[in-house]
């Protein structure tokens, strides 16, 4: 697992950099919410998204979605959509067992840790509209932003099942 390294932000931008990914990098206070990190990007301009950290009823396959701030993230009918049994949001050590994050941190880039590629990536088809992204890089006091095709080519470079659904 690579995720204990020091600085999340550092092992982030490394990764990148060795797939010649670019990015642009903020830093603010630690935030928790959606609402809380919205004060922090403003003016920054890239699509707010919302990564929700997932599992099904038995606990033996876990979900990273990931959705634009404002839509809502119904469960019931997500169920349907990804085709699994109830779906619950995972605990903080089923986040850290898997990503290596802690509530608060939840990021697409916390697959680096997922050495087994044990979560399936949910994304929502009306995220390839967008020209940027905006993620915490595994720790919540700090932000990047990068293209949708970058991005395609992160988690590409992963191995993770990932699924592009409409949400």
């Amino acid at each position: 697992m690579i995720g204990l390294m020091s600085d999340p932000v550092e092992q982030v931008c490394g990764a990148l950099d060795a797939l010649g990914i670019s990015y642009e990098r903020y830093t603010h206070p630690a935030v928790f919410t959606s609402e809380e990190a919205a004060e922090h990007w403003a003016g920054i301009v890239a699509t707010r998204v919302k990564n929700l950290f997932l599992r099904n009823k038995k606990g033996d396959r876990h979900y990273l979605v990931i959705l634009e701030v404002g839509k809502e993230a119904d469960l019931r009918r997500l169920v349907k959509v990804i085709g699994d049994d109830r779906l619950s949001f995972g605990s903080p050590q089923r986040l850290m067992g898997n990503l290596g994050l802690t509530p608060g941190s939840v990021s697409p880039f916390g697959l680096l840790n997922d050495s087994r590629n044990a979560v399936t990536v949910i994304i929502d088809e009306d995220l390839r509209g967008a020209d940027r992204l905006i993620f915490h890089p595994n720790i919540n006091k700090a932000s990047l932003t990068i293209s949708v095709p970058d991005f395609q080519r992160f988690l590409a470079s992963r191995g993770n099942v990932v699924r592009w659904l409409r949400i």
